[in-house]
């Protein structure tokens, strides 16, 4: 298994958990779509720049 496929699977596990359905999750806010935000950047400066 490559990097990519294991930075895919981590990347759709954090999509999947940041969905606010669950009752404990209602009052998170932005904090976790906006931390799943800024690790799409920063993979995609590391894809484009060819360190990934």
């Amino acid at each position: 298994m490559g990097l990519s496929t294991l930075v895919l699977i981590i990347l759709v596990l954090l999509l999947v958990g940041i969905a606010p359905t669950w009752p404990h999750s209602r009052n998170w806010g932005y904090m976790p779509s906006g931390t799943v935000a800024v690790i799409l950047i920063v993979l995609l400066v590391l894809l484009a720049t060819g360190r990934l």
